[in-house]
C-alpha cells in the first residue's frame, strides 16, 4: 500500500500552503469567527511565531457550550488543547492516522525545526489515500486490458 507510505512532505505540496492561526489573548467567538469564515475545522494558537496550542470546534463544544461559559469572554488560551501532538514532513500517511487514531484528533499541525510548515486533518489524509487508490485501481484496469494510461 504506497499510498500509506508516502510522506506528509508530499501529500503537502498538494494541498494550498494556507496556515490559520490565532493569538492566546482571543476571544473564543474570533476563532470560531474564523473558522466558519475560512472553513476550517481547527486553528493554531501561535504567540508571536511560536505553537502554542490548537483550537478546534471539538474544544469550543466540549469546553464552552457544555459547561455554560460564553464564547465572547473566554478566551482561546483558557480552551485551547496543549501541548501540541504534531508530525514532520517525514512522517508517513499510515503514520499520521495511527497517530490520529490513537489520540482521537481531527487535526495535526507539520514542524520542521520548531517552526510550522503546514496543517493536515484526517479528511487529508483520507482523500490522499482515496485518490491513490483510485490511480492504483485505473494502472490495474489499463494491464489487465492491455492499454496503457
Amino acid at each position: 500500500m504506497s499510498e500509506l507510505t508516502t510522506t506528509i512532505g508530499t501529500l503537502l505540496q498538494q494541498k494550498p500552503a494556507q496556515i490559520w492561526s490565532i493569538a492566546p489573548d482571543a476571544s473564543v467567538y474570533q476563532a470560531i469567527e474564523m473558522m466558519a469564515n475560512k472553513q476550517v475545522g481547527a486553528l493554531l494558537v501561535m504567540d508571536k511565531g511560536v505553537l502554542k496550542g490548537i483550537i478546534s470546534e471539538r474544544d469550543y463544544a466540549r469546553k464552552v457550550i457544555l459547561q455554560g461559559h460564553s464564547s465572547k469572554n473566554t478566551t482561546v488560551a483558557n480552551i485551547m488543547t496543549s501541548p501540541v501532538i504534531f508530525v514532520s514532513r517525514e512522517h508517513t500517511v499510515g503514520d499520521c492516522m495511527r497517530i490520529i487514531t490513537r489520540n482521537r484528533i481531527r487535526h495535526l499541525p507539520v514542524l520542521r525545526e520548531g517552526e510550522v510548515t503546514g496543517m493536515i486533518s484526517i479528511g487529508d489524509l483520507v482523500n490522499w489515500v482515496i485518490t491513490e487508490q483510485e490511480k492504483t485501481i485505473r494502472h490495474l484496469e489499463a494491464y489487465i486490458c492491455g492499454t496503457t494510461t
